[in-house]
């Protein structure tokens, strides 16, 4: 696969600032990473982005594993490299420095603000990541129907989410979806 340096350098500059504002882990950039490499630079569909998404969530380890999988699928090797240096360097440099920080200050009635701020735009930024996948992901109402159906139930009741994907992939299975 050819590269051009124009492309890994918006890799780079575009997954370092990503990093920074990725509140709560890469998954909170999933719409961003989306608008990224299917809207603006048009590396893939929105049925790629989705496959890819789908293949980082199943995968053993880290969710990260999206921003490698964005770069190899926009630059080959050398993107995949260059995405995940981007989106992973600069926030364990921040990472380390903020924590060695915020240790220093445990009991300070800021920290303990700032710390529960931060919850609700952690659960704001995963739930627009949802959303925007199951935008991509949903090409019907019955498809946005099981979506939305999955959510709720995992969310309203002690069920393991798996039984309700394997529900949803056997409807899919048997082409009804």
């Amino acid at each position: 696969m050819k590269t051009d340096f124009d492309t890994l350098g918006t890799l780079a500059l575009q997954f370092l600032i990503m990093s920074l504002f990725a509140i709560g882990g890469a998954n909170a950039a999933i719409p961003e990473m989306h608008r990224l490499a299917v809207d603006v630079m048009g590396w893939m569909s929105d049925r790629q982005f989705t496959e890819l998404f789908a293949i980082a969530q199943i995968s053993p380890g880290p969710n990260v594993i999206i921003v490698t999988l964005i770069g190899y699928k926009a630059a080959g090797l050398a993107g995949a490299f260059v995405a995940t240096a981007g989106m992973c360097g600069p926030a364990c440099v921040l990472a380390f420095w903020a924590g060695r920080t915020w240790e220093r200050f445990k009991h300070a009635p800021w920290r303990m603000a700032l710390q529960a701020g931060l919850v609700p735009v952690s659960l704001g930024l995963i739930a627009a990541s949802a959303f925007v996948v199951a935008l991509a992901a949903d090409h019907s109402i019955l498809a946005f129907g099981i979506t939305a159906a999955t959510a709720v139930v995992s969310y309203a009741t002690r069920i393991n989410p798996i039984w309700l994907f394997a529900v949803a992939g056997l409807l899919g299975l048997s082409g009804l979806v």
